[in-house]
């Protein structure tokens, strides 16, 4: 049971003693407001049908408890409708685990160091599929563990193995590919939350599969531009309607491009944010920016419950979308092909905060990445999403005027 008083959040996640320098949470569990798990709990009917409209009102409100929020996450990011029942998850459920298992076994019979707890920090073949003689190696995750001793760096030779791999003959286009980009994958900042919540590693994986297909967009690379650029762009296109003073002084200093937050987009604001607060930014945007239809988006097509879900059809209430979605149906904005995403206007809400302070002591791009590095660890993650309907808002009135 909880007490009447507000509950600091920074106990449920166990830090190393090392990490001295780790910014205490603002997020305070708050009897009343932030989701419960009996209030969780209450929000199913007998056959497992969840009331998503109370359950995002309580989000909105006061965050989620930290016993239930990785189940509740699930929904937030579309692993399962709100209209399924508990037979119908539970199956999707069991079909997921069993194609993540399998999905890793092959991974592994590529590449034995796939679900070994090391990690590759450098291409291990060329872009013909011959192994590099020359690699970083692999590292220890587990850094108290030590060094690796002879027998398994002679086990865990990535030269070793991608010889034996091409020894029956060249290696398929497809697995060339894989190998070269096994080195690029380390999305720490986005997953490591996901296994931490989720007791099972495939259940972690399929909720951090939903977030990349929210963010796929920022990762998305060509010869000549990067993924996030749009997101920058749109950025600098709000900041424009809605501060055009700010803006104004930025593109003067040269950060008209907006490259210095290229951060916060990419890794939606895990180093400005506290862990905890973080997660309760994470799922306050997700809360806000909720979409009924989302998970028929996301639709598995290997995973046969999914047809039996139960979206009958009918005409969707709008209490089922989060407030940030709201504005978008009734503006239209959502009829789009890309819909503007919460998290920009998070940024263009930060940036409208420290205006006075970048339009008196910004005088070089230097002064911009400082003042905004200074608000690491120290930024209210409510308030910040306050100011982001607030910008949300202002902007799609006066888009719709012009």
């Amino acid at each position: 049971m909880w007490g009447s008083a507000a509950e600091p959040a920074d106990s449920y996640y166990e830090v190393r003693p090392e990490c001295t320098d780790v910014p205490k949470t603002q997020f305070k569990i708050k009897p009343g407001k932030t989701l419960s798990a009996r209030r969780w709990q209450a929000a199913f009917s007998t056959e497992g049908y969840l009331d998503m409209g109370k359950v995002l009102n309580r989000i909105q409100r006061g965050g989620i408890h930290p016993s239930i929020r990785g189940e509740v996450w699930e929904f937030l990011l579309g692993c399962y409708h709100a209209k399924s029942t508990f037979d119908e998850r539970e199956h999707i459920q069991q079909r997921r685990r069993e194609q993540y298992a399998t999905w890793k076994e092959e991974c592994r019979e590529l590449f034995p160091i796939v679900g070994s707890g090391k990690f590759i920090t450098a291409p291990i073949i060329s872009e013909h599929g011959q192994p590099i003689q020359d690699p970083l190696v692999l590292q220890q995750t587990n850094l108290g563990r030590g060094p690796l001793t002879p027998q398994e760096t002679a086990n865990a030779s990535s030269v070793d193995m991608i010889k034996e791999l091409t020894s029956h003959g060249t290696l398929d286009k497809k697995v060339i590919q894989w190998m070269l980009t096994l080195h690029q994958i380390g999305m720490s900042d986005l997953c490591s939350p996901m296994i931490m919540l989720l007791q099972d590693e495939a259940d972690s994986f399929w909720c951090f599969e939903r977030l990349m297909r929210r963010l796929r967009g920022n990762f998305r690379c060509t010869e000549t531009s990067v993924g996030v650029e749009t997101q920058l762009s749109n950025l600098a296109a709000i900041t424009q309607v809605v501060d055009p003073k700010l803006h104004q002084h930025l593109d003067t200093l040269g950060g008209g491009d907006y490259l210095f937050a290229f951060r916060m987009l990419m890794v939606l604001f895990r180093r400005e944010f506290s862990f905890c607060d973080s997660l309760y930014l994470w799922e306050m945007m997700w809360a806000l920016e909720y979409d009924p239809d989302l998970f028929s988006k996301y639709k598995d097509p290997d995973v046969t419950a999914d047809k039996a879900e139960g979206s009958k059809g009918k005409p969707k209430s709008i209490r089922q979308f989060g407030k940030f979605e709201r504005e978008n149906v009734r503006n239209g904005a959502s009829n789009s092909d890309a819909p503007l995403p919460i998290s920009v206007f998070l940024v263009a809400s930060v940036l409208k905060e420290k205006s006075s302070k970048l339009m008196t002591e910004a005088r070089g791009l230097d002064d911009v990445v400082k003042i905004l590095n200074d608000i690491t660890g120290k930024l209210d993650a409510k308030k910040a999403c306050t100011g982001a309907m607030k910008l949300h808002k202002k902007y799609l009135k006066k888009a719709k005027k012009t």
